[in-house]
């Protein structure tokens, strides 16, 4: 055995006890979704389902309406994430590269901003979504409505976020590009933004993770199953149920939080190579 393989064994045993608490929610949420419901609470406890129940996963899908709500999460978390990153990006710019005075206190300013949970502003949420007028209505049990207010939420996190990054990109490289003929636009687009990738991914992971869980401003926006997003429908099944079918909630947790860990999965890859191109140029 080379020492570079005994090295990576005493890697994974040294994490191994990490990666079975990390896995451990999940494989009991697999575990119940494939039992029966007259397997959920026996005595003694069993963690392995004696009949293998895959057919829970079809009943939830139905019983979940698990597609609408998947659709709805996906568009909602996607479009809040854009439109957050779309206004966060010049914002975040302004505060790294143009001083004025107050700087650090709106800095701060968007500090004490986290400190409030949405769950605090929700009644005030409400009253003005229902006081803008959409369409033949207004923005309450409209997605549109959701989209900006998870926008809104995450707004000055990306901005404090981003600023931070900006700083550490040197002026040098900017100024470089201005000598060259490249106009203060141009020269963001062509070098500054190449070397803000990784931390325009990492914010928009936080953003749309954010966005994906948040289950306060939702549940009290949306009414109609056809615009509830996946936490508001996973709920619906326990809340107010005087029989809950657990197998069929574990189930529909498990699928509501696979798409989260695919796109992490996926945006890392777009990390590490931002991390390289930055340290190449």
């Amino acid at each position: 055995m080379t020492a570079k393989m005994k090295r990576t064994l005493w890697c994974w045993l040294a994490l191994s006890p990490l990666i079975v608490i990390v896995l451990f929610p999940f494989a009991v949420m697999l575990f119940t979704a494939l039992k029966p419901a007259d397997e959920i609470f026996v005595y003694p406890a069993r963690w392995l389902p004696v009949q293998w129940r895959w057919q829970n996963f079809a009943d939830m899908w139905d019983a979940a309406n698990f597609g609408v709500a998947l659709k709805n999460s996906c568009v909602v978390s996607f479009l809040s994430t854009s439109l957050a990153l779309a206004v966060s990006l010049p914002a975040a710019y302004a505060l790294a590269r143009f001083p004025f005075k107050g700087r650090g206190v709106y800095r701060q300013f968007l500090l004490v901003t986290q400190m409030l949970s949405p769950i605090l502003l929700v009644v005030g949420l409400f009253r003005l979504a229902a006081m803008i007028p959409y369409g033949d209505g207004n923005l309450v049990d409209k997605k549109i409505g959701v989209i900006v207010s998870y926008a809104a939420f995450n707004i000055a996190f990306a901005v404090w976020m981003l600023s931070s990054y900006f700083q550490t990109v040197p002026r040098d490289l900017e100024e470089s590009a201005w000598l060259e003929g490249c106009g203060r636009a141009k020269a963001v687009f062509k070098v500054f933004l190449p070397l803000a990738v990784p931390a325009i991914v990492v914010t928009a992971i936080f953003t749309f993770i954010s966005a994906w869980n948040e289950f306060a401003v939702v549940y009290t926006l949306v009414r109609s199953p056809e615009n509830k997003t996946l936490t508001v429908q996973v709920t619906d099944m326990v809340a107010g149920k005087y029989t809950v079918e657990w197998q069929l909630v574990m189930a529909a947790t498990l699928c509501a939080t696979l798409p989260v860990s695919v796109v992490f999965a996926w945006l890392q890859q777009y990390l590490v190579k931002g991390l390289a191109l930055g340290a190449v140029k």
